[in-house]
């Protein structure tokens, strides 16, 4: 926009201005109309549209997401700004993405994979590329994506810090699911728990007493490492899970990272702590616990470098048939 008001000084204050100025400024305003008519078919175009090339893009509503919940009733308060009940927190919509390489079995392998900050089921698919990612690993499963707080600075995880609310959540959407015959049972197989940033919250609670310990195979940390440390590492000391944390240097998440990685260490359990630019999938493959440093900004975690793919390709779940 500065450019384009210096073009326009500069064009005024030119000796043929009242010729040039005008000039310019007829093809300026259609290009900016050209630019608005792109935006607005590119808006105008649903994802489920947009990414029908690589399988079946589909919401679902589920009274177990993450709200309503009490006690966002009033709206929350952040920064001194307020973030309204209707506008952020009446949400219980669940994305939920099929490939269509995906091979049902006799249970469905499921990647579930949770917002942070300043995110919705949306934004979360087209910013980080979670689709694209999800395809190209080859994963034989289903992508699913519950609203959290919408486009709000909160990690309250409403109902999902409920004991046994997690597995309500999953039985309802691959019931759904098979009710519209999208899939042809509603038996839960692996499943691998994904979060960014503000994540970190529900997913400790999810991993707590969710109801689905067995189930939870991986679990994925993109620099949401911030706190209830103890609840994942009562998880990795209670189970065989795998653990792969991704943490930044201004992300908040770096003493978080380190601290667990002392006290693994002092409890002698085997882990990897490593820079990602030493990072290869046969590392990711053989170590199951994983802590990388990386110099990424927070919001690039996930995608830059397409670390959710490649978790994903040195992970449990089983690869689709092409």
């Amino acid at each position: 926009m500065e450019r384009i008001i210096q073009r326009l000084m500069e064009a005024f204050n030119s000796y043929h201005a009242h010729v040039y100025f005008w000039t310019y400024l007829e093809k300026l305003m259609k290009y900016l109309l050209l630019l608005c008519g792109l935006s607005t078919l590119m808006l105008a175009q649903p994802l489920a549209d947009r990414f029908a090339s690589f399988g079946h893009l589909l919401y679902l509503k589920s009274a177990h997401t993450e709200f309503p919940h009490p006690a966002r009733d009033s709206g929350h308060t952040y920064g001194g700004k307020f973030y309204s009940t209707e506008e952020h927190y009446r949400d219980s919509t669940v994305g939920v993405f099929i490939p269509k390489t995906f091979q049902a079995g006799k249970s469905i392998d499921i990647v579930v994979h949770i917002h942070g900050w300043f995110n919705n089921v949306e934004s979360t698919f087209v910013q980080f590329r979670l689709i694209e990612q999800f395809v190209e690993s080859g994963a034989n499963a289903l992508l699913i994506v519950p609203e959290g707080p919408n486009n709000a600075p909160d990690s309250f995880g409403g109902k999902l810090e409920k004991p046994g609310e997690f597995a309500l959540l999953i039985h309802d959407v691959l019931s759904q699911l098979q009710r519209m015959k999208k899939i042809p049972s509603a038996r839960i197989g692996t499943i691998v728990l994904s979060g960014h940033s503000g994540a970190y919250r529900a997913m400790a609670f999810v991993l707590q007493h969710g109801g689905l310990p067995e189930k939870i195979k991986e679990v994925y940390l993109f620099d949401a490492l911030y706190g209830q440390t103890e609840k994942f590492a009562y998880w990795l000391d209670h189970s065989r899970g795998r653990l792969l944390n991704i943490y930044t240097d201004d992300g908040g998440t770096k003493s978080e990272s380190e601290l667990l990685a002392a006290d693994l260490m002092s409890w002698k359990i085997p882990h990897l702590s490593l820079e990602e630019n030493e990072v290869t999938s046969e590392l990711l493959k053989k170590n199951r616990i994983v802590l990388i440093h990386t110099k990424l900004e927070h919001n690039d975690v996930l995608s830059a470098h397409n670390t959710f793919r490649e978790f994903l390709k040195a992970g449990v779940l089983k690869r689709a048939m092409r």
